[in-house]
């Protein structure tokens, strides 16, 4: 097998604050992993992490769901610009939208997403930001921790790539369980995934 040893052009689709975002400009930036972050995409126009991206000097835009009849022409216009960018991996980092078959037939098994739960469980719709956590302590899950996983039709439905998870503590609170899941292991464990794939090797 030849491998593909060129940069890898990444484009990340967010949400929120953009830490993850974040994470991969920097491991981006430090050579850790084969790539360059060619454009951020953003469902929200308030979104923290197109200022992120602004600091970077990365081009970014906002394409809201408010502004297109369906999440496919949605997705039709986000397709233009991942095209525009010769994007090769699209990486879901807080992304709130529900990705489509324009997306999907464009790139398979090329859109990669980092949830904050093991799934399968604490996945689906609704579960997303602090919501995920308030779950897992009122079920009293003994641990938690994030999913990288492949974007299918579904939500968070697609082939987990790889796990890592960390205890429960008595006194976890929500926003305590988050923190330590965001910086614990999302952060590392994103960029571990993009290591492997922007070298051309198989998940």
């Amino acid at each position: 097998m030849v491998l593909d040893n060129r940069p890898k052009n990444l484009c990340v689709l967010v949400s929120g604050g953009g830490s993850n975002l974040q994470a991969v400009l920097d491991a981006a930036n430090s050579g850790a992993i084969n790539a360059r972050v060619s454009a951020v995409i953003s469902s929200n126009a308030e979104a923290f992490a197109l200022t992120r991206a602004a600091k970077h000097n990365i081009p970014a835009y906002t394409v809201s769901l408010k502004d297109y009849k369906t999440r496919q022409q949605r997705d039709t216009a986000v397709l233009e610009i991942l095209l525009k960018y010769a994007c090769d991996y699209v990486i879901l980092a807080g992304y709130l939208g529900i990705i489509t078959e324009p997306l999907l037939n464009a790139y398979p098994d090329k859109i990669i997403n980092i949830h904050p739960a093991l799934l399968p469980k604490f996945g689906g719709a609704g579960f997303h930001g602090i919501a995920v956590h308030k779950a897992v302590i009122e079920a009293g899950e003994p641990y938690s921790g994030a999913t990288v996983h492949y974007v299918d039709g579904g939500v968070d439905t697609g082939k987990i790539i790889a796990q890592e998870r960390l205890a429960v503590l008595p006194n976890d609170t929500p926003e305590s369980l988050q923190h330590r899941i965001l910086n614990q292991i999302e952060h590392s464990l994103l960029v571990k995934v993009l290591q492997t794939l922007c070298k051309g090797e198989p998940l």
